[in-house]
């Protein structure tokens, strides 16, 4: 990196999972750099989604380094969730032609219900598979499958939790980190973020906000995915053996089943 942008620069892990993402700091410029982001990125910073991209290079190993700007703020409180500005941000988002043209550009296909409950029931541990809360939310996708096809595929985010909101300083919004957005049902967005933040005698207000009215097929369609990603997670946990954060997924699961 150093030798990318001068000795001048004093650059720094910037934290996360995958150790790709580094602060770069010289005299009042401050940039964020990510290693291997998709040009998916471009699109995104295009639309005013995330910070402004700065600009990209190519190193001789073939990685490349994209620079953004970095923007003083913090992230959202699980209380803010339920702001105006969240619902017509991601509202925005599903209908943004150019997100849904850049993705199908990059191979992207529809991910189908099928697909995700292939995915959960994949190498299933023993101890997990035995679970009856897991054999219970596994019963609920397979029955409900045929009832939540839906023919609206947008450009989901798949992690809208809270701590992914910055607003800066100057009261700009952005939804950040995008590694794993699909082209999908906007019920996985929607309804991971209303059984997270937003009371359900609050759902139909927050809905219209967002631009769609709350029925009874929508309703499914929330349930259905949130209990598919409440599965994946619990899954993932488990086979980092994160058991603590495991069994708190375990009960949010029972919770929505119980919805």
């Amino acid at each position: 990196m150093e030798h990318l942008l001068g000795q001048e620069w004093e650059i720094s892990p910037a934290g996360g999972a995958t150790g790709e993402a580094f602060i770069a700091v010289k005299d009042d410029q401050k940039l964020f750099l990510k290693r291997n982001s998709s040009p998916f990125l471009a699109v995104l910073s295009a639309e005013g989604i995330v910070p402004k991209l700065m600009w990209t290079r190519r190193l001789e190993n073939g990685d490349v380094i994209t620079a953004q700007q970095w923007l003083p703020g913090r992230e959202l409180s699980q209380r803010e969730m339920n702001d105006n500005r969240v619902a017509e941000m991601l509202q925005k988002i599903h209908q943004s032609s150019p997100l849904l043209s850049m993705l199908k550009r990059l191979g992207k296909s529809p991910l189908r219900p099928e697909s995700i409950l292939t995915q959960i029931t994949a190498e299933l541990t023993t101890e997990l598979a035995q679970m009856s809360i897991i054999e219970e939310g596994i019963l609920f996708l397979k029955n409900h499958l045929l009832l939540i096809e839906c023919d609206e595929w947008v450009v989901c985010h798949c992690d809208v939790n809270h701590n992914n909101w910055l607003i800066t300083e100057n009261d700009e919004l952005f939804l950040i980190d995008w590694d794993e957005a699909v082209i999908a049902d906007p019920a996985i967005d929607l309804g991971m973020l209303l059984y997270s933040y937003v009371p359900r005698s609050q759902w139909g207000q927050w809905l219209e906000r967002y631009g769609k009215t709350l029925d009874a097929c929508l309703e499914m369609r929330m349930k259905w995915h949130t209990t598919s990603q409440a599965l994946l997670s619990i899954k993932w946990h488990d086979t980092k053996s994160r058991i603590e954060e495991r069994d708190r997924l375990i009960k949010k699961l029972a919770n929505i089943l119980a919805s």
